[in-house]
């Protein structure tokens, strides 16, 4: 068995994903390297623990969104901060492995354990967006609020694409995300002025 084989992480998910789904309580980091046809040092390199398996990778989603916010010109406003973030976490979305996040995700579900890993990691993604935003000279109720949307619309759009048929583009569903959004803030803005 090669000891540098690429697509080492990817098999371990796979195997990870196809184990959980028989019981995740019962499985075991070496029951994953041996499923992924790798040693469980290999494993180990790879990841912390049997949990973070699945999530490998996710920090790639908080990285693409700080060198978007960073790319971004001083006074843009909220909701184009918002938009750009969206857009740039959304390309790490892969169409091919729909099926696969679909399948990770009931996992993720079923499992309390993968529900805590799976919050942590949002948790942390908030904390550099909120570090990110923070360097813009953002703060206060702007800063929580923009952070805030990021996150929602990040998972909305995250939840319709594995939800929607396999042709559906997920930029069209970030879309849809982002004009809820608005519609909604207005609504707020205009019901706040009403009373």
């Amino acid at each position: 068995m090669a000891r540098w084989e690429p697509g080492t992480r990817e098999r371990l998910q796979d195997a990870a994903l196809e184990l959980f789904e028989h019981g995740y309580d019962t499985t075991t980091a070496a029951q994953i390297a041996e499923r992924a046809g790798t040693s469980k040092s290999t494993f180990f390199r790879h990841c912390t623990d049997k949990r973070e398996v699945l999530f490998a990778g996710t920090s790639e989603i908080a990285d693409r969104a700080v060198a978007a916010i960073a790319a971004l010109p001083p006074g843009t406003p909220a909701f184009d901060l918002v938009d750009n973030v969206l857009r740039a976490m959304i390309q790490i979305f892969d169409p091919a492995k729909r099926a696969w996040y679909r399948r990770r995700q009931a996992v993720v579900d079923k499992n309390r354990e993968l529900r805590e890993r799976d919050l942590l990691k949002r948790q942390s993604q908030n904390e550099a967006i909120t570090a990110a935003l923070r360097e813009r000279g953002l703060d206060g109720l702007t800063l929580d609020l923009v952070v805030a949307l990021i996150g929602l619309a990040s998972h909305a759009t995250y939840t319709r694409w594995i939800e929607a048929s396999d042709g559906q583009d997920v930029a069209l569903l970030a879309n849809d995300v982002l004009a809820e959004l608005r519609t909604t803030t207005t609504d707020l803005r205009a019901g706040a002025a009403d009373t």
